[in-house]
């Protein structure tokens, strides 16, 4: 079980989004026709990637030393206890996020500046945050780094004593709790699609500046060619005009 969903994940992750719902349907069926079906409802499960997502993934998955590289730099600046360490692993920071940031995005023939800085945000935050470096390879979407400073634990404070409220009925105990899971519940259904409509919305958005650029590459060679046009029409002018008036004299 466990072969198969990986094998589905290296390939869906790694291959071209655009192609990503085809080839998730054609894994979950060869899932059950293998006699898998737990599995292939972990596969049709599976989230479409952003294009920012997927080139980090790509690259993770290409190459094994993306990951023990950001590990290591990790471990060191949580070690760092002088300002000059830190300084120093700090530019390495950012020459090892830069460098893969390029790497990553040598797939693409144009990426747009937004998609360079989400992917930079990406692999900086795999620096920061342990769950993120554990995500890599399966990311769904661009993703930042949402704490305080760099890797700064928050200091440990010391809860005031409270006076312990009396027990409450099981009845309502679990009255109460199973209200909590339906709240949770909704609070998940309506995050799932508010994720579904900004992935679709990032997208769609990715398109249109794709789209556009390439119109303006096209229009710019227009652009290159009535220049020429009008340059050789103005050269058959001069000439036109100065065998007239050659002729009149």
């Amino acid at each position: 079980m466990g072969d198969l969903l990986a094998e589905a994940e290296a390939e869906l992750y790694t291959a071209d989004p655009d192609g990503f719902t085809a080839l998730r349907t054609e894994l979950a069926g060869r899932a059950r026709d293998a006699g898998e079906p737990a599995v292939a409802k972990k596969i049709a499960a599976l989230r479409k990637p952003t294009r920012s997502a997927w080139v980090v993934n790509r690259l993770v998955r290409s190459d094994p030393e993306v990951r023990s590289r950001l590990g290591s730099l990790a471990a060191d600046l949580r070690d760092a206890s002088d300002g000059s360490r830190l300084r120093e692993l700090t530019a390495a920071r950012a020459k090892l996020v830069d460098e893969l940031t390029r790497t990553a995005l040598e797939v693409l023939p144009a990426p747009p500046a937004a998609m360079r800085e989400e992917v930079t945000a990406t692999f900086d935050a795999a620096i920061a945050d342990p769950e993120v470096a554990a995500s890599l390879g399966t990311l769904v979407r661009a993703t930042r780094y949402a704490g305080f400073g760099d890797f700064a634990a928050a200091p440990l404070a010391v809860a005031p004593r409270k006076t312990k409220p009396p027990p409450e009925p099981a009845a309502e105990r679990e009255a109460r709790r199973r209200e909590k899971i339906k709240e949770a519940e909704r609070a998940l259904a309506d995050a799932d699609r508010d994720l579904d409509t900004a992935i679709s919305a990032e997208r769609d958005l990715e398109d249109s500046v794709r789209r556009l650029e390439a119109e303006l590459a096209d229009a710019r060679q227009r652009l290159a060619e009535a220049r020429r046009r009008s340059y050789r029409a103005e050269s058959r002018q001069q000439r036109a005009a100065g065998q007239l008036s050659r002729l009149k004299e």
